[in-house]
């Protein structure tokens, strides 16, 4: 009788932990990543997309309403990055938890300047985005004010865990500072680099680092080249050569392929978010594996 009171006993508790953790619906790896640091053994992580996924274009597939419908905390991107899917997984999952203005509903991109503003909206000139470039992730300082955010959030949700939910906070925030420090002082000798980059993933990446984009292969943000534009990027790239060839995983590469072809200038494929290499399974393997890449083919 005892015996089985006692196994009654860790049923009960056992439940009882699983039904304390916060799940976390993260619409891109990294974001996913984040919350893990943050949250630890107190949250469940589900992401939405994969680094060998374009974010701008998913479906809204059943198992993600599902997903969203249990969640406690959405964390996405934002500034329209997640305009083609985001809103009908909101509006199916019907969770009142995770809704925009809800403390489970969080933007990134809100936490930091965006850059790349456009100065005209046109739906014309591409893929743009009104609030300016989404693609926040690759500059780390910008990971530092996201997490922040994030850690508040949690502790919003689950108060009785908030002093966890700082302690982590703590720690990330001390390992990711020395890690930046090592990454800054490692990637010195990229400033300056001149990039082709395939679309315009970079741009924070460009910033933090001082590389100079000198074209992009995309004739306007989403749209594939033609065979006009590869040949004015060859010429372009005789009279202002560059050093390397950006893209992500998830990206088509033919033409920059083509173009490495034509002019000699190597591609280099990058780790745009958690998971896009072998190396980058977190977010410090992400900032090791980008700068790693690009010292090996800077000048």
């Amino acid at each position: 009788m005892f015996r089985c009171i006692l196994l009654l006993g860790i049923m009960v508790a056992t439940s009882a932990t699983v039904a304390a953790e916060v799940s976390v619906f993260a619409c891109e790896p990294e974001w996913g990543a984040l919350a893990q640091e943050v949250g630890g053994n107190l949250v469940k992580v589900k992401s939405a997309t994969t680094a060998m996924q374009d974010p701008h274009h998913i479906q809204a597939r059943p198992s993600l309403i599902a997903q969203m419908r249990r969640a406690d905390l959405v964390i996405c991107t934002g500034a329209g990055l997640e305009t083609g899917w985001l809103p009908l997984l909101l509006r199916r999952a019907n969770n009142p938890r995770v809704q925009p203005g809800q403390p489970g509903y969080l933007e990134a991109a809100s936490a930091v300047s965006l850059l790349d503003r456009p100065q005209r909206l046109d739906r014309a000139e591409g893929d743009i985005h009104a609030q300016g470039n989404p693609h926040i992730q690759m500059n780390p300082h910008n990971l530092t004010a996201v997490v922040k955010l994030l850690a508040q959030r949690l502790s919003t949700i689950d108060p009785d865990n908030a002093r966890q939910y700082q302690a982590n906070l703590d720690d990330f925030l001390s390992r990711w500072q020395l890690a930046i420090d090592r990454w800054e002082q490692t990637a010195a000798p990229l400033k300056g680099m001149t990039v082709v980059v395939q679309h315009r993933s970079w741009v924070y990446l460009s910033h933090w680092l001082g590389l100079e984009q000198v074209a992009t292969i995309e004739p306007k943000p989403g749209i594939p080249p033609s065979s006009g534009d590869l040949a004015r990027l060859v010429a372009q790239m005789e009279r202002q050569p560059a050093e390397a060839i950006l893209l992500a995983a998830y990206q088509d590469d033919r033409g920059a392929t083509w173009l490495s072809e034509h002019t000699g200038i190597v591609n280099v494929e990058l780790p745009l978010t958690v998971g896009g290499s072998e190396a980058a399974q977190d977010l410090f393997g992400l900032f090791d594996d980008t700068l790693n890449k690009l010292l090996a083919v800077a000048p």
